[in-house]
């Protein structure tokens, strides 16, 4: 695995040891980040379920000014911090928690933090927290207008259209992967437009 481009492309990073951490291969990386980007003027990022870190550094690397990088995983922890080191990152930059996902948001709002990227890659069978955890983040008021969530999944799980304000504007799939690719507009009424999406 390396960081594909900016400031430290070309780098490499050090995986997780063992088999329970899917890392998003370099392909699918650059591949999402091309859709999205491909590089930010600043900005947060937030890395939910975060394994190496990959996606959240590829972030940094290409202008998001700050990531926060959660998940609870000891090695995968320990992984993050080791590629953290490796490229300079300091603690202004990025920050890590062992946390469980919805404990991480419920700290992180309690902070009055908010985000403009979000990453989004649960364990594939745990497919409720995508409806969860974006409902949250919206209902808290955690996202800038025009936030984008990134949610990878399982090419044979169907995410709706809609997440409450975060509408889907593209699918990608490569191979078994799928990446649903949602932005959050602050006009929509989050109740109105959670009705409209159950619908979906």
């Amino acid at each position: 695995m390396r960081v594909i481009a900016g400031d430290f492309g070309g780098r490499r990073l050090k995986a997780v040891p063992g088999t329970n951490t899917r890392p998003t291969t370099d392909k699918v990386k650059e591949s999402m980040f091309n859709i999205i980007g491909p590089y930010f003027n600043g900005g947060t990022a937030l890395d939910l379920f975060a394994g190496t870190g990959g996606l959240g550094i590829e972030a940094l690397s290409r202008g998001i000014d700050r990531a926060v990088f959660v998940d609870k995983d000891f090695k995968a922890l320990s992984t993050i911090r080791e590629n953290l080191t490796a490229l300079g990152l300091q603690k202004d930059r990025a920050e890590v928690q062992k946390n469980d996902a919805k404990r991480a948001l419920e700290g992180l709002k309690a902070r009055g933090e908010t985000f403009n990227l979000v990453f989004l890659d649960p364990p594939y069978k745990l497919t409720g927290l995508y409806h969860e955890l974006i409902l949250h983040l919206q209902e808290q008021s955690m996202l800038h207008d025009g936030a984008v969530i990134v949610a990878e999944h399982s090419e044979d799980v169907e995410l709706p259209d809609r997440f409450a304000g975060a509408v889907r504007w593209r699918l990608a799939t490569y191979g078994e992967i799928a990446i649903s690719f949602y932005e959050w507009k602050a006009d929509q009424d989050p109740v109105e437009a959670n009705e409209e999406g159950m619908t979906k």
